[in-house]
This record gives C-alpha cells, sequence and structure tokens, in this order.
C-alpha cells in the first residue's frame, strides 16, 4: 500500500526501557571518543578511571531505547526500505542523562510533507524516568525517496542564516573505515550501513554511516568546543542530513556561537552534508 497518511497523529503506548554504563560507552566508542587519542574523554569511554567519573554523552539521547522491547510501532506504509534515509534530527535534554536508568519511550508520528522528489515523515519521541519525570525529548525525520509528489504539504520552514563572520570554532573529525561497524553496536541495525547488497539496492556503492553516527560525532564536537566538556550545559541540538556520510570520511564542523546558540554546519571537504545546524547552550 502507498503512505498511509491516516497514520498521523498515532502514538505508541508508553513502552519501558533501560539503559546502563556499558551501553553508555559502547555508543561513546561508536561516535569516536577516545579516538584520536584513547586518554581523552575518559569519562564518556570509561567507568573506572581514577579522576574521571563516567557520564554520558548528550547525543546518547537517541539510543537510549535501542534495543528494548517494544510493541507494536507506527505503519505509516508500504514502501522499499533501502530508499529510506535519515532526514532530520533533533533532541532536546531535560537533564544529564544518568549513566544507568529505566524509563518509559513514547512516540507520535506527527506528519508527512511532499517534497517533491521524497515523502519526510517525522516523529516525535519522549522518554521520561518511571515517576514521569522528562528526561529527553527528541524529533526524527525520515526522507523516502521515490515517494513524494503526492500533492501535499511541504512542511514548515524555519530561517536558518549563519553570521557574516568567520567560524568561531572549527572541529575536524576523522571517521574510521570501519565506523559503521562500531557504532551499531548501540542498536542501530539498519543493513544500508553494513549490507553492501542491500546498500546497491539503495544506489549506493557502498554502505554509507549512519546519520545518527554524523550526528554524535558532531554532538561531541559541540560539547568540548562549545561547552568546555561540560554535559550539563549541553541543552539541545538539531540538523538536517543534506548528503551521505562514508565511513573513513572526515567531517569538518563549522560553528558560530550566538550567545546561548550555536549555528553550525559540517563539510565533507568541500561538501556540505550536515546543515542548518543549531545547538542551545548555556554558560556560552
Amino acid at each position: 500500500m502507498p503512505l498511509d497518511f491516516t497514520a498521523i497523529g498515532r502514538t505508541t503506548e508508553p513502552m519501558p526501557i533501560s539503559w546502563n554504563s556499558d551501553r553508555a560507552i559502547i555508543y561513546a566508542l561508536g561516535v569516536g571518543a577516545g579516538q584520536e587519542d584513547p586518554l581523552k574523554e575518559l569519562e564518556f569511554t570509561t567507568e573506572n578511571s581514577e579522576g574521571h567519573p563516567q557520564q554520558v554523552l548528550p547525543t546518547f539521547a537517541v539510543m537510549m531505547g535501542a534495543g528494548a522491547q517494544r510493541g507494536p510501532g507506527i505503519n505509516y506504509g508500504d514502501f522499499d526500505r533501502s530508499k529510506l534515509l535519515h532526514g532530520q534530527q533533533a533532541i532536546r535534554l531535560h537533564r544529564p542523562i544518568p549513566v544507568e536508568g529505566e524509563g518509559l519511550q513514547s512516540s507520535r508520528l506527527t506528519g508527512i510533507y511532499d517534497k517533491g522528489s521524497g515523502a519526510l515523515v517525522t516523529m516525535t519521541s519522549t522518554i521520561t524516568d518511571l515517576d514521569g519525570n522528562v528526561i529527553v525529548e527528541s524529533a526524527n525525520g525520515s526522507f523516502i525517496r521515490g515517494e513524494g509528489g503526492f500533492g501535499g504539504d511541504g512542511g514548515p520552514s524555519e530561517s536558518w542564516d549563519l553570521p557574516d563572520r568567520p567560524a568561531d570554532h572549527v572541529v575536524r573529525q576523522q571517521t574510521r573505515t570501519d565506523q559503521a561497524l562500531i557504532y551499531r553496536m548501540s542498536g542501530d541495525r539498519n543493513p544500508l550501513h553494513n549490507d553492501p547488497v542491500f546498500a546497491a539496492k539503495g544506489g549506493f556503492g557502498v554502505p554509507i554511516l549512519h546519520g545518527l553516527c554524523s550526528f554524535g560525532f558532531v554532538g561531541r564536537a559541540i560539547l568540548h568546543a562549545a561547552c568546555d566538556s561540560d554535559v550539563t550545559r549541553f541543552k539541545a541540538m538539531s540538523v538536517r542530513f543534506s548528503k551521505p556520510v562514508l565511513p573513513g570520511q572526515a567531517l569538518t564542523t563549522h560553528m558560530w556561537v550566538e550567545g546561548e546558540r550555536v549555528l553550525f554546519r559540517v563539510l565533507v571537504d568541500d561538501a556540505v552534508v550536515l546543515d542548518r545546524g543549531v545547538a542551545e547552550v548555556t554558560g556560552a
């Protein structure tokens, strides 16, 4: 069946999730923590280093519920899954993520938009503790190539303009050729990122890097450059994925600090791969 527009507004039942020290560390390694220098970022990559009590990277918010037993998801149509790409992602933290914990996660399908060459399906998710206090909120958009052109709403637009000055911070991060194989251990087992046959069906010569892996790399760059590595200062982050990244490519993040907002754009060589980025920080 085609896209099911009656799915808009559907919400999943809250499902129990849990996370622990090991999962937080595996995630940190998957987004490059300690890669350049194993003695740096020990608070994210180890649990027993003297003087470095374990902390959790803010972008772990996108994977806290991965691998949990789920109820029925939200079915919004039948289409070729190899044509689906991550189009956009946002997170908002209400407090730093604990090293381990239990909570409840629910999701809602918020829109299906016509982007011409494809359809953008947007979802929001909320994770609370067992007492109902919100820990993190996230919103993502999945771009389904070839499913646009149905004459629907093109979706909301927001202004985004970079300051007319050089970036305040420029951070280059080298990904590994096996980065996707490491990141998938956090729970994202989409074969687009490891199976050459599936990737070829989607039109890619090789498996591409998870968009959320790039998101985590860039979140680390912002945390260290704009928040002095203080997770309590990192409040929110949103971005659009404009071009796939291949494992082994280097990400260069350009940041402009505007008070408690950080505007950013990410390039691979001269190509923009993450665009219209906004992070919210405190004490910047």
